[in-house]
């Protein structure tokens, strides 16, 4: 492992030490057109669920960071949604990569309209690695909250719900949710009039992603 990818893991691992020390996770905000900024509710609401929920001590603010910023390294989570477009440059993917090399973990939520962009982005930051679907008892969705797979939040095109991931010396990096739409279930739920079985079902998903994230 490089020097380089050593200090990137050391600053990553005072975040990801224990639940009683307090961090930030942030969205990514991208190029390409696509609306990184949507959801603009979803993870504040998240946080105060796990800190409520799991005594967990996230930081309700929670930033934009550019793909090719060096501040990537400072959050242990970073969350990308949107409806359309995805466009990252060579230095963009490198810097993803190095981030999630490091420590780090990218979990790219399809807002619906996402799908045929990230994956072919996604070749850009890790070429020789493919997304992979995760089974149903995978760890992810056995951690605080118990689901077989993915919960389905908005129907879309009425698919099942899949969980994506690539994997990077047997740990996973990336994390992919497709016709789910947890962003839009973490929302208030007046926003897109989502049931209360719902919002907490989305909720708690995310919850589990969090745990995993931080605990694996």
């Amino acid at each position: 492992m490089r020097i380089s990818a050593i200090l990137t893991f050391l600053n990553l691992f005072l975040f990801f030490g224990s639940y009683g020390q307090s961090y930030q996770i942030a969205v990514l905000k991208y190029n390409g057109g696509g609306d990184y900024y949507a959801n603009p509710t979803s993870l504040p609401n998240l946080i105060r669920f796990c800190n409520k929920e799991l005594g967990m001590n996230i930081s309700t603010d929670v930033p934009y960071v550019e793909a090719g910023s060096p501040d990537l390294i400072q959050y242990p989570l970073i969350h990308m949604t949107g409806h359309g477009n995805v466009v990252f440059s060579a230095s963009e993917a490198e810097n993803l990569r190095k981030y999630m090399q490091g420590g780090g973990f990218l979990h790219i939520d399809d807002n619906y309209g996402m799908d045929e962009f990230i994956r072919v982005e996604l070749k850009k930051i890790f070429p020789n690695n493919e997304l992979v679907e995760l089974p149903m008892d995978h760890p992810i969705f056995k951690q605080e909250y118990t689901f077989n797979g993915l919960p389905k939040i908005h129907e879309h095109d009425g698919k099942r719900p899949q969980a994506f991931a690539i994997i990077h010396n047997g740990r996973i990096v990336c994390l992919y949710t497709y016709e789910t739409d947890l962003g839009d279930g973490w929302e208030d739920p007046e926003v897109h009039n989502d049931s209360s079985i719902k919002h907490n079902e989305a909720l708690k998903m995310g919850a589990n992603i969090i745990s995993y994230a931080f605990l694996m």
